[in-house]
């Protein structure tokens, strides 16, 4: 049985457990706040993005040009040779986020059977959740430590995946991340980041213009459509960045969740058992106090 000194220890580790607990939940919560709105401030600038792709999507001209380029895309990535780019964590304490990711990750795979895949891990929490499913990680980026690094890191992940294009042929890459829906709840989801999906270029060319005229250009129609794909493929990259993080601290804020409310009730088991030994405590020192005053008075009472 613990000593009431023991007991005071363990309530006063405690609590101090549970102050770093309820730190990192605040923490969480406004880093959900901040990487939410990050990715919510992108609408404005996608929607730029595809508006610019519609106007030269719409040239006569560059149609065409732009169904050549669709058939030599499809027949480049026909060898069925893939690149994943897997978003994870860098920290612990977030419950089963990686484990999720990497699951759903794995199973997507599955189905599509590619004849080699090479695996790229964003954040070194994945590596053990992929090394338990026998899959090897080919590449590794960091993660960002805050909001403003994000843009750099996706710089480098661009100029990462030119490469695999033009040192290793790899033309389908396919993102897969943590997509943050409302309050602290999130899901697996993925993007087929290349090729750029050519329904989703049809559709932007059949929609109508809001307005009677269509703006016009100047610059060469490929040169701003390559321009205007590769702001399509940061903005993608830059998306599943926030969407990723925001689910992790989501994630995170759950754990903690789950963990103040086991130190709450180990809390109050603490405390009610220290009540417990100090009252035992209290009641054999008043024992002890009436049972010595008993034995002197039962002595004077003899000599007497």
């Amino acid at each position: 049985m613990p000593t009431i000194e023991s007991l005071l220890a363990q309530i006063g580790t405690v609590q101090d457990l549970q102050s770093v607990v309820k730190t990192m939940k605040a923490l969480a919560a406004v880093n959900i706040r901040q990487y939410q709105t990050a990715v919510e401030s992108l609408a404005d600038y996608n929607r730029t993005i595809e508006m610019g792709l519609q106007i030269v999507l719409k040239q006569r001209y560059f149609c065409q040009q732009r169904s050549i380029l669709a058939s030599a895309t499809t027949s480049k990535s026909s060898h069925n040779s893939i690149a994943v780019i897997i978003f994870g964590s860098d920290q612990g304490l977030c419950g089963q986020f990686n484990e999720r990711i990497v699951s759903y990750a794995v199973q997507q795979l599955n189905e599509l059977q590619p004849h080699s895949i090479k695996i790229a891990a964003v954040g070194t929490q994945l590596i053990y959740p992929l090394e338990a499913l026998e899959k090897s990680i080919t590449d590794q980026f960091s993660l960002p430590n805050s909001l403003s690094q994000i843009t750099s890191i996706v710089q480098e992940m661009l100029l990462t995946i030119e490469q695999w294009q033009t040192q290793q042929q790899l033309q389908q890459i396919i993102l897969f991340y943590n997509k943050s829906l409302s309050g602290a709840s999130y899901r697996p989801t993925s993007l087929q980041l290349l090729p750029v999906d050519p329904h989703w270029l049809h559709n932007l060319e059949t929609k109508a213009w809001p307005t009677p005229v269509l703006p016009s250009f100047t610059i060469d129609e490929n040169q701003l459509f390559s321009a205007l794909v590769r702001e399509y493929l940061f903005i993608s990259l830059y998306r599943a960045f926030a969407e990723s993080l925001a689910s992790e601290n989501a994630s995170r804020l759950s754990s903690m969740q789950a963990a103040q409310k086991n130190i709450a009730e180990r809390l109050s088991d603490l405390n009610a058992e220290y009540r417990r030994q100090r009252q035992s405590s209290i009641t054999a020192e008043l024992l002890d106090i009436v049972s010595g005053f008993e034995a002197l008075t039962g002595s004077q009472g003899t000599k007497l």
